[in-house]
């Protein structure tokens, strides 16, 4: 017992309060936000940071600031707290707005790369990335290891200036858009008392000869995840991001980003919007409407107090994890509500937005436990990081 009380505060941080300054800065996202619609520039989507790729969209976030927030100004960022960003992008999130294309680049590939990276990694991309013009992908899941990291069978050799990349990356969200991924690979042999040691990450150039992009399609057709095939892709030395054998410690850190943030309870948000809009007016779903709001607030409360955890400096695994776990399990859950409650017409093109929106939640739902750990890998990590594994 006193174990777990050690370590309860590792899953509930500090509650994390916004400064009052980010009320104008909401204020002027929405404002931007609503132009942007009344001009017909793009439909509000659910799931929008995976499927809403739009180039145009996110330079203009670039032009206004709104992006690398948290890099420094001398790599061209703007110096700003992890709490203004948030505000940023969970309006984003809200309004269904098409961030695919820089979601992942300006979430954890800015953040790591200040981290870890070398001052001539961090000056090659990360002014792009706050512009809005350098995109990237995430290459950590693998066939037949999934959400198992320990279990990456990419292998890095090393050769004459730098290394050599071979194996197969799955799931990899924009790859056939990006110009580069972060790549966790084996760079020692395999030692089974020790599963997770000998593993480094390297920036590799999507471009790059030895590297072969292939999609993988939704059932609808639709194209946002690939699978990448190096085939003894060489990657030189001023590419290794931080140290060889530390990948394992650096993807954890990185993991903190991609797990916690407002995107794991709001890719079904525009949809809970459009049911209370079907729902005005009438009666009795009020108790399952009120326990999605009250659900939300309290994820939304956890997250931020995850993100006051990143500002100070911390990597909270452990909360990030729990966020993440209960997140994408109530963005499940807003679909099941929304599907008993209003009955919508078989063809969704010919019916309101949202039935739109609904079917466009529908089609993406597998993937939320899914992507950035399953569920049952999470509930492992926050055991065993309890004492209770």
């Amino acid at each position: 017992m006193s174990a777990t009380l050690h370590r309860l505060p590792e899953l509930v941080p500090p509650p994390t309060e916004l400064p009052p300054r980010v009320a104008a800065l909401r204020a002027e996202v929405r404002a931007f936000l609503e132009e942007e619609r009344a001009a017909q520039l793009w439909v509000p989507r659910a799931d929008a940071w995976l499927s809403g790729w739009d180039e145009r969209f996110t330079r203009e976030l670039g032009r206004r600031g709104w992006l690398g927030m948290t890099i420094p100004q001398e790599y061209g960022g703007h110096g700003a707290s992890p709490l203004d960003r948030y505000v940023i992008t969970e309006e984003l999130l809200a309004a269904g707005a098409p961030v695919a294309a820089h979601w992942i680049a300006d979430r954890q590939i800015g953040p790591t790369l200040m981290r870890f990276g070398t001052d001539v990694q961090r000056r090659r991309f990360l002014p792009g990335i706050a512009a809005g013009e350098v995109y990237f992908g995430i290459g950590m899941s693998e066939p037949d290891a999934g959400s198992d990291l320990a279990g990456v069978r990419t292998r890095a050799e090393r050769v004459d200036g730098g290394w050599e990349l071979t194996g197969t990356k799955v799931w990899t969200s924009g790859a056939h858009h990006a110009h580069a991924f972060f790549a966790l690979a084996r760079s020692a042999p395999r030692d089974e008392r020790h599963r997770h040691a000998g593993l480094s990450q390297f920036i590799v150039l999507l471009d790059s000869p030895g590297v072969q992009i292939r999609p993988i399609r939704l059932l609808t057709g639709a194209h946002h995840f690939n699978e990448v095939v190096f085939d003894r892709a060489f990657v030189p030395d001023d590419m290794v991001l931080g140290e060889i054998g530390a990948g394992w410690r650096q993807v954890t850190g990185e993991l903190a980003f991609e797990r916690s943030g407002p995107e794991r309870f709001l890719s079904t948000f525009p949809l809970l919007a459009a049911l209370v809009g079907e729902l005005a007016g009438t009666r009795g779903a009020e108790r399952e409407i009120g326990g999605l709001v009250a659900r939300l607030w309290t994820l939304r409360r956890m997250s931020l107090a995850v993100a006051g955890s990143l500002e100070s400096g911390e990597a909270p695994e452990l909360a990030a994890a729990v966020v993440k776990d209960l997140g994408t399990r109530y963005e499940n859950e807003v679909i099941d509500v929304a599907r008993l409650l209003v009955a919508t017409p078989p063809d969704p093109g010919a019916g309101s937005g949202y039935a739109r929106l609904l079917a466009d939640a529908v089609l993406h739902a597998p993937g939320f436990t899914l992507r950035g750990g399953t569920n049952e890998v999470l509930r492992g990590i926050v055991a065993r990081g309890m004492g209770l594994r």
